[in-house]
């Protein structure tokens, strides 16, 4: 992805491994300042996927294989650490695929480094496929819409949802986007529009509550990432995104999802299986370190919700686009 760092535009990945430490950008402090974070530990990577150091399901799955990296270069017992990276997040499905890639690449006794680094450009090859094959759905003078972060930060390189767009783009395609805030983490206004602003992509940021009025106003396209994908095509992404799909459906806007392989848990029947992430309620009720929320009331505050599969178009992937009832296809 583009980033302007010392006032010089550079590629920069989200995360990467360098000098026996795992580098990642501070997903926090964007857009305000681009700060560099390192980790020896695999403990501590794995509390920056806990604490959203780094977000996004294929950017927390590459995490997590430099994480089992780094316990393999620590001589860990590899059972616990896997389980211990395992825990930092429930919901994205991408996290529990690296572990086991790596755990089964460790036991066949490949290097640490080279399996951890093929993973993570494993991901950048399937999000630029899932770019050309979703960038041919964009027309000029479309209006898009996407929900939450699904972007180069949350893939590593390139994006999910963001991909078809920056495919388009490169092409010259005249496209304007609107991307909801995200609360209660607000990632569609901090980092989906910081990376759109670095791409030259015209666009606007929208609070979450104005989505159905600009939809009436006409949207053509509604693209958002996924974080756990089951068998039958319902999906868990960010919390909001099932509103957006059941306005999409009222208004007759093609609505579509843009995942890898790593994302689909094709041994899950079902959205109603997904475990849904609980955080804090402090992200709802506090802002810029003060509570905004009355002392005496309390918050809940789900991380994802499920959409099911009857209101998705089409899943945009490394494989092409398929129909909710052609996701079996994406079995490795």
């Amino acid at each position: 992805m583009k980033a302007t760092i010392d006032g010089v535009q550079k590629d920069i990945r989200a995360v990467w491994f360098e000098n026996g430490r795992v580098m990642m950008i501070d997903q926090r402090r964007l857009p305000s300042e681009i700060v560099i974070v390192g980790f020896e530990d695999h403990l501590d990577v794995a509390e920056a996927i806990r604490n959203m150091t780094t977000r996004g399901a294929p950017s927390i799955g590459a995490t997590a294989a430099y994480a089992m990296c780094l316990a393999a270069l620590d001589g860990c017992d590899l059972v616990k650490a896997a389980a211990d990276i395992k825990s930092a997040r429930p919901t994205a499905y991408d996290l529990f695929y690296a572990v086991d890639y790596m755990s089964a690449r460790l036991s066949e006794g490949a290097d640490p480094v080279e399996a951890a680094d093929g993973y993570a450009q494993m991901m950048v090859d399937k999000c630029t496929a899932i770019g050309r094959n979703g960038g041919r759905l964009i027309e000029d003078g479309m209006k898009l819409m996407t929900h939450c972060n699904a972007g180069a930060l949350a893939t590593v390189d390139v994006g999910t949802a963001l991909a078809p767009m920056r495919d388009a783009h490169s092409r010259g395609v005249d496209f304007f986007v609107y991307v909801s805030e995200t609360r209660p983490r607000l990632q569609g206004m901090q980092l989906t529009a910081w990376e759109l602003a670095q791409e030259g992509i015209d666009h606007r940021i929208i609070p979450d509550g104005a989505s159905a009025y600009y939809m009436s106003q006409g949207v053509d396209m509604i693209i958002t990432g996924a974080d756990r994908i089951a068998a039958n095509g319902d999906f868990a992404n960010k919390i909001g995104t099932f509103d957006k799909a059941i306005v999409a459906k009222h208004f007759g806007i093609p609505f579509y999802v843009a995942a890898p392989a790593s994302t689909f848990n094709l041994d899950m029947s079902d959205g109603s299986k997904i475990v849904i992430e609980q955080r804090s309620e402090d992200e709802v009720c506090m802002m810029n370190g003060q509570r905004i929320a009355p002392a005496e009331s309390h918050a809940l505050n789900p991380a994802f919700d499920v959409t099911p599969a009857e209101l998705v178009t089409g899943f945009i992937t490394e494989k092409g686009i398929l129909r909710p009832d052609e996701i079996h296809l994406m079995r490795e």
